[in-house]
């Protein structure tokens, strides 16, 4: 009975150390949300002189950081305002976390001393000052390793055989570009770096009092990670910098107990000795898991940038895509699309056509018809990834135009072509449309019904939504119950409210849009066609 009181009363922590904040959540045994606090790195922490939690070097744009202490000394503010909301930490049985991917932090020679070390009578950012050989790291927002991304394909032959091994081409803001480019220019701090974590190894790091290994999940957005084998590839730690693989240490499986939590914790916030720190992973990879992502389901996170999950058997590369391995089950994998051109593309438009009104924006939506008159519309404010185009692209049944013949067309064509391009780019990944497959809608236009309407019928198969928000922050929650209990991940997650359907496809949905995603593959093509023609006069 006293056991069955300690099961009923255990609560579980999840973190997310975001780019702007860091966020926790309390969660009871339902996986019911008990208590919430956060730091916003920009107004509770100034001394930093952070812009949206990250530092641009004014003399090159491109090279973006943020202040390793920050993220420390938000860990001291955090867990204080849990405490102020009555969190009684005695509980915690064990704790997990996700973090901003494609960040590292780089412990100084003798770090792991000092973290053996902690006075509890002392904040952590007080004891660690001194503990990162690079002191402003590189963040996911960096772009300005170009030269080391050329290396790293030539390294193994290629942006293809990179994609192949890694599950992704050579891109400026993963990791392995940033340790290569730390290597060149700062010989001397990366000689003395006893450590290299992600940012969210790291913040496992505080928590366990010792070095932290890095997750197969997020480690495999590194561009280092051979993910078919789940360990680190050794002419790529040769390509970027000299004792690399030491510094990285073994990577794990993302439902890891990795230990004990700190003494520090114990002693000085009252944790119970007994709470265990689950391996800490990426956002992306904690998000599937908040989003309880299983096969049959695409997530679409609908929001500045619209991002795409989804869960994958084997790993499929598609061109700018990334498979990373599957959190939730390390013999499995998931695929991240991310498109630059999202909600503020859509408002640009309904701004245009629709008087700055959703109302009047989903009124024209819905006044025209399915396949909207054959006319096709690609709308790319930014260089998209996926594809690589930028401007508005318009197309009526048989040929380019500069203009559509009305507002309502305009605006239909703009919210398809965004779901055709998702579609297309499904189904490189092997994703099969309207086969029983299920959609769930997240982010800002998932409360929009004309829009997610648009959303079934393209993908020819019925759309969710979640009242759940934080999917990141509470997917690590999950992950901490599930790694400290081991059991099945449906039955752990299975107390939690089922998605609920909004609205379902028309009957006659995949005969207009099947012909429709054909078709704008076949444009698409034509444009970079056209784009390459250009470059290479």
């Amino acid at each position: 009975m006293a056991e069955d009181n300690v099961t009923a009363n255990r609560t579980f922590l999840g973190f997310d150390l975001s780019t702007q904040q860091l966020k926790v959540a309390a969660l009871n045994d339902n996986l019911e949300v008990l208590h919430e606090a956060h730091v916003k790195f920009d107004t509770d922490l100034p001394e930093f002189r952070t812009q949206g939690g990250a530092v641009i070097d004014k003399s090159d744009h491109h090279r973006i950081t943020a202040p390793t202490l920050m993220w420390v000394k938000a860990v001291d503010m955090v867990l204080d305002r849990l405490m102020m909301a009555g969190v009684d930490f005695s509980t915690v049985a064990a704790i997990s976390g996700s973090a901003q991917q494609h960040g590292s932090v780089y412990w100084q020679k003798g770090a792991s001393q000092t973290l053996l070390r902690l006075n509890p009578d002392e904040f952590l950012h007080q004891q660690l000052a001194h503990c990162f050989s690079v002191p402003d790291g590189p963040i996911w927002m960096d772009g300005s390793t170009a030269q080391q991304c050329r290396q790293l394909e030539a390294a193994v032959g290629g942006a293809e055989m990179l994609a192949a091994i890694t599950g992704s081409r050579a891109y400026e803001r993963f990791t392995g570009a940033q340790i290569a480019k730390i290597y060149q220019t700062k010989p001397d701090a990366y000689k003395n770096t006893e450590r290299i974590s992600l940012v969210s190894s790291f913040l496992a790091t505080i928590f366990l009092g010792r070095m932290a290994p890095i997750d197969l999940s997020d480690g495999s957005g590194m561009n280092l990670m051979d993910i078919g084998a789940k360990r680190w590839h050794p002419g790529l730690l040769d390509a970027c910098a000299p004792g690399l693989e030491e510094r990285l240490g073994d990577p794990v499986p993302s439902n890891t107990v990795l230990g004990p939590v700190s003494p520090y914790f114990v002693d000085r916030y009252n944790f119970n000795p007994d709470c265990r720190v689950v391996a800490f992973t990426g956002d992306n990879p904690a998000s599937l898991m908040g989003m309880r992502l299983g096969e049959g389901w695409f997530a679409v996170s609908l929001g500045t940038s619209d991002t795409a999950f989804l869960w994958l058997k084997d790993a499929k590369v598609v061109p700018d895509g990334h498979v990373l391995r599957n959190p939730v089950d390390e013999n499995s994998f998931m695929a991240l699309l991310c498109f630059e051109n999202g909600s503020l593309t859509r408002e640009r438009v309904r701004n245009a056509c629709a008087e700055r009104s959703w109302d009047i924006f989903n009124q024209l939506l819905d006044s025209t018809p399915r396949g909207n008159f054959g006319n096709l519309g690609l709308y790319y404010d930014v260089q998209e990834i996926l594809p690589k185009l930028e401007g508005d692209f318009r197309y009526n049944k048989t040929q380019r135009v500069a203009k559509f013949t009305s507002l309502e067309v305009e605006v239909r064509a703009c919210v398809e072509g965004q779901f055709i391009a998702k579609r297309a780019y499904a189904e490189d990944f092997g994703f099969d449309v309207g086969r029983g497959t299920k959609i769930l809608a997240t982010g800002g236009a998932s409360k929009n019904k004309a829009i997610l309407q648009v959303l079934a019928d393209v993908f020819n198969s019925p759309v969710y939504v979640q009242k759940v928000a934080e999917s990141a922050m509470l997917g690590a929650a999950y992950q901490a119950k599930h790694g400290l209990t081991g059991e099945n991940w449906e039955r752990i997650t299975a107390s939690l409210p089922e998605p609920v359907k909004v609205c379902d496809p028309y009957p006659d949905a995949d005969e207009i849009y099947a012909p429709m995603t054909l078709r704008y593959r076949h444009v698409v093509q034509e444009l970079l066609d056209e784009k390459s023609s250009k470059l290479t006069k």
